[in-house]
This record gives C-alpha cells, sequence and structure tokens, in this order.
C-alpha cells in the first residue's frame, strides 16, 4: 500500500466519519484512528520493519448548521459552578459500554477515583472487539455517565473528569 493510498483511504474516512478502521493485507498492517481533538495518525507496519508512523490529519467535520442555535443556547446558560471546568470523555465509537474487564470484576474506576492520562476507564465492545477507552486527562472521575451494558454512540458523552 502506498503513501497515496493510504492519504485516499484517510480522506474517505473522514468523509464518511468513520472514527477507526483497521486492516491487514499479505505483511501490511493498517490502523486509523480519529478523533476530534487531535490529528489522525496512521502506523504501517511491513512484516520486515519496525511500525512507520506517518501523520495525515484528517479534516474535522463541519458543525451542522442546526447545531449551532443549540450551541449558542449552551454557550448562553450559565454552567453550574460544579459543573464548571469539568473534562468529558466521550466514546470514540458506537458499542457497549463495560465498566469492567470481565463480569465481576471490579471496575476499572468508579466515582470519586483519581485518574491518570493513558489510565484504562471503561471497554467499549464494538463487533466483538474489546476496545480500551483510556483518560485523556488526569484528575477525579466526578460523574460516569453511562450504566454497565448501556448501548453508547459515537461522541456520546461517557465520564466527567476535574482536571487535576
Amino acid at each position: 500500500m502506498n503513501p497515496n493510498e493510504i492519504k485516499e483511504l484517510v480522506e474517505l474516512l473522514a468523509e464518511k466519519d468513520i472514527a477507526e478502521f483497521e486492516m491487514e493485507r499479505d505483511d501490511v498492517k493498517l490502523r486509523i484512528k480519529r478523533t476530534h481533538e487531535a490529528p489522525a495518525t496512521t502506523v504501517v507496519t511491513g512484516g520486515y520493519g519496525a511500525p512507520v508512523p506517518m501523520s495525515h490529519a484528517a479534516p474535522a467535520p463541519a458543525a451542522a448548521p442546526a447545531a449551532a442555535p443549540a450551541a449558542a443556547l449552551a454557550a448562553a446558560a450559565p454552567a453550574p459552578a460544579s459543573e464548571e471546568g469539568l473534562t468529558v470523555i466521550k466514546s470514540p465509537i458506537v458499542g457497549t459500554f463495560y465498566e469492567a474487564s470481565s463480569p465481576g470484576a471490579p471496575a476499572f474506576v468508579k466515582e470519586g477515583d483519581t485518574v491518570a492520562v493513558g489510565q484504562v476507564l471503561c471497554i467499549v465492545e464494538a463487533m466483538k472487539l474489546m476496545n480500551e477507552i483510556e483518560s485523556d486527562t488526569a484528575g477525579q472521575i466526578v460523574k460516569i455517565l453511562v450504566s454497565n451494558g448501556q448501548p453508547v454512540e459515537y461522541g456520546q458523552p461517557l465520564f466527567k473528569v476535574r482536571p487535576r
């Protein structure tokens, strides 16, 4: 797979608003993961070499015109004092939310826990793949917004964290 094919694929995924994609062909494995906070990063691994990072920033999707009035209303209304300064961690994919690695295991986190950047907060299962969702903020879990076993949508808020 050449860089132009990868670039076309990244553009197609951005156009279709696909957050995560993985492909394996012969000795090449390609995984693309996009978030709205940071540019997409693509890593290509060949059978004989180390991973080669390639930066292809996917354009952020344009906001829908209908969302603008709702955003203006939300900005105009003052946030409750306890909600100010909180970081919201959202689901990067559609799937099922799990608070623990297996039934009966302790939850990865609970309200009041302190978390570090990169710490696993939950699992979102999509198409029988267990995707660990990691914290992108160090701080304290203020609120868990979904229940164990609940279906979640792309971009749905999962946790509220008070940054350190």
